[in-house]
């Protein structure tokens, strides 16, 4: 305590003193001591909550643990980036908030566009390379999941099924007007340009009592692999050819598939009514094409028909029911549900269908399917004529309703335990498939790499030797176009109403050649009606919608062009006339006149001396105004000539008809020319070109 008081005693001293120095020197101005107390003097008890008090770190910034380039891939998951960039999981979900088209944040959601996934790097201060998919190794991904079809089935356990039947032909022969006569409709004449658009599966009862499953393909070129389709569900073909025109093209076809397929064919040739029909020289021309009929040294069946008015139909069913009973087909009635998908579509009112053809099995509701990477809980069946049926048994067709998605045509249907087993099977063919795809997308990935690689090395070669030098530019870079070509181009969005009808315009497409002067892109195809999707993407890549025999609606359409079809050639025709429009003019010469050299003269033109042609008009019509060439021997001399001079007598004109003499005096009289030279006149016309694309019909 006294050793406080002695400091404060000292310390009110010395501000004492230094206030009476500064009284004493007004003018000096001395520095102000800084006074110090001690630490002892300062020191403050904390308070229990000071004591308390919990003191945090200061957060630090969350930087990426790698540097450069990151990989990428197509279809990634969100957790997929955060460990590509090595950043934390929430990182990467806070950054997407902020990009365009990012869509769920959540963990597992998959980013199916690079340039999103570029986008949201690029925020993290990252470079992106996109890279081949990884494959997912783990146990489970990798135990074989699928479903297959049963092992054979044992001879007692199967029954007799009805034939299917598969009726092909040329376009025209009567293949059409054939099945309504068989199944007593009169469905043909309604069928657009009386052309069956896809396959159609139908049962017809015969007089004996028996079925019979028909397949009704398209019987035009185009539907090739519609038709190869049919062929591989098919018993028995029934080639319909025509009396008066005999095998064509697509007869032909039927022919190789029928070979390939090794299934027994029946001919029906029909027309025989028609005046011109020749049956023996069309059995003569399928003999040398390698069918061997009775008769001519072989068994196959031929009937004389006529479709149009049932002649001789009877004794067509009674050779497809011998054919089969020939046979012995059977099938098994038992076990888990096999078939193939005919053909899918979008109802408007029930929703997804599927027509198929069952081959193992008996189908009711309630069954769980898997085909492709689609599965269903079937909610209904129905027959070719829309009623509703209980049970389907092999060899019959049927309408499948309860589709989560479309399967495709020709898929293997196959019946599975429950959903869990079908949701097990479908992820594992998913998986297999992104697997494919992903040596796909390398094997693209490395060659686009190689022709940058190249066009890099080229660009750099060039530069070093032209001695050019450009300093690397600072900065982010700057976008820039892509390059246009200059060529003209078509985009194209197909819907249609089946998904066989979408795989054939889209196999005609594919047989497009042209791209060098026109490219036509197909930018989307579905099945289904034209909805407001489309209408937006046709604006956006202003494309042009062809509406295979769906409802166009009556939506806002301005800006968009929609052409409404129902037949694929008249698509083709359409397709055709866009591309000729697009296509530029071209020069093209037009002859219009000859004249024979008969003689030359040299005349004095002020103090010059030029040669002037003495001919005659042989062909056509002479112009002063046009162009010229000039032939000897049928060999061109000189081309894009003009004339300074032509002259009837001793009168300059313009024209000379055929017949009359003139003279005529070119603009190049360098040229060394004599008498029986042909000087031919000739305009250039600008003419719009056609597309040399051929589909093949």
């Amino acid at each position: 305590m006294l050793h406080i008081r002695f400091l404060a005693r000292r310390i009110v001293g010395n501000e004492l003193l230094q206030s009476r120095l500064c009284a004493a020197a007004p003018t000096t101005i001395l520095p102000q001591r800084q006074l110090q107390f001690s630490a002892f003097l300062s020191k403050r008890r904390k308070t229990a909550e000071e004591k308390h008090a919990v003191e945090f770190a200061p957060k630090k910034k969350n930087k990426p643990q790698t540097s450069g380039v990151v990989d990428i891939w197509r279809n990634m998951t969100v957790a997929d980036l955060a460990r590509s960039c090595q950043l934390e999981l929430e990182h990467i979900q806070e950054v997407m908030l902020y990009v365009k088209g990012a869509g769920s944040i959540d963990a597992t959601a998959r980013l199916e566009d690079p340039k999103v996934i570029k986008d949201i790097a690029a925020k993290c201060g990252l470079k992106t390379k996109i890279v081949a998919a990884p494959v997912d190794e783990s146990e489970e991904v990798l135990k074989d999941r699928d479903v297959v079809p049963r092992p054979p089935p044992a001879p007692e356990n199967l029954k007799e099924r009805p034939p299917v039947v598969t009726v092909m032909g040329h376009v025209d022969h009567g293949k059409t007007t054939l099945l309504d006569s068989l199944r007593g409709a009169s469905v043909a004449a309604g069928e657009a340009g009386g052309i069956t658009q896809h396959i159609g599966a139908f049962t017809v009862e015969l007089d004996n009592g028996e079925r019979v499953t028909f397949l009704d393909t398209p019987g035009h070129a185009a539907f090739s692999a519609m038709r190869a389709r049919g062929a591989n569900l098919t018993d028995i073909i029934v080639l319909v050819v025509a009396a008066e025109d005999g095998v064509m093209e697509q007869t032909k076809e039927v022919l190789r598939l029928a070979k390939e397929q090794s299934v027994p064919i029946i001919v029906a040739i029909n027309k025989i009514d028609k005046p011109g029909a020749d049956v023996e020289r069309v059995k003569k021309e399928l003999s040398q094409h390698g069918i061997a009929l009775e008769g001519y040294g072989g068994d196959t069946i031929a009937v004389g028909i006529s479709a149009l008015h049932g002649t001789n139909l009877d004794e067509l069913t009674e050779a497809v029911s011998t054919q089969a009973t020939l046979m012995g087909l059977k099938g098994e009635y038992v076990g888990p549900v096999e078939g193939v998908v005919v053909e899918s579509k979008i109802d408007s009112h029930r929703g997804k269908l599927s027509t198929a053809i069952v081959s193992r099995g008996t189908l009711r509701k309630g069954a769980i399917l898997v085909s492709g990477q689609a599965w269903a809980k079937v909610r209904g069946l129905f027959d070719h004529a829309g009623q509703p049926i209980s049970a389907v048994t092999p060899g019959m067709p049927v309408e499948i309703l309860g589709w989560r998605e479309l399967p495709l045509a020709g898929d293997m249907i196959l019946e599975v335990e429950s959903e869990r087993v079908a949701s097990s099977v479908l992820r594992w063919r998913a998986n297999q498939a992104m697997k494919e795809k992903a040596l796909s997308d390398a094997e693209a990935i490395s060659l686009k790499r190689k022709e940058h690689e190249e066009q890099y090395r080229e660009e750099r070669d060039k530069s070093r030797r032209s001695g050019f030098y450009r300093r690397k530019q600072q900065g982010p870079r700057q976008k820039e176009a892509a390059p246009d070509d200059g060529k003209p181009r078509i985009n194209v969005i197909v819907k249609g109403d089946v998904h066989g009808s979408v795989e054939a315009i889209l196999d005609v497409l594919e047989t497009y050649d042209d791209n060098e002067r026109c490219r036509l892109d197909v930018i989307h195809y579905a099945v289904g009606d034209v909805n407001e999707s489309d209408l937006e993407l046709a604006r956006l890549f202003d494309a042009i919608i062809y509406a295979f025999s769906v409802n166009v609606g009556t939506k806002a359409t301005k800006g968009v062009t929609i052409r409404p079809v129902d037949i694929i050639y008249r698509l083709v025709d359409d397709l055709k006339k866009e591309i000729n429009t697009k296509l530029p003019l071209v020069d093209v010469e037009e002859e219009i006149g000859e004249a024979n050299v008969l003689q030359l003269f040299d005349i004095n033109e002020g103090r010059r001396k030029v040669t002037v042609l003495g001919c005659r008009c042989t062909k056509g019509l002479l112009k002063k105004a046009h162009k010229y060439k000039v032939k000897r021997n049928g060999e061109l001399l000189a081309d894009e000539l003009s004339l300074e001079s032509m002259r009837h007598l001793k009168n300059e004109v313009d024209s000379v008809k055929k017949d009359v003499e003139c003279g005529l005096r070119l603009n190049d009289q360098t040229l060394e020319l004599k008498a029986g030279d042909t000087i031919v006149c000739y305009q250039i016309n600008r003419e719009p070109q056609q597309t040399e694309w051929d589909p093949g019909f």
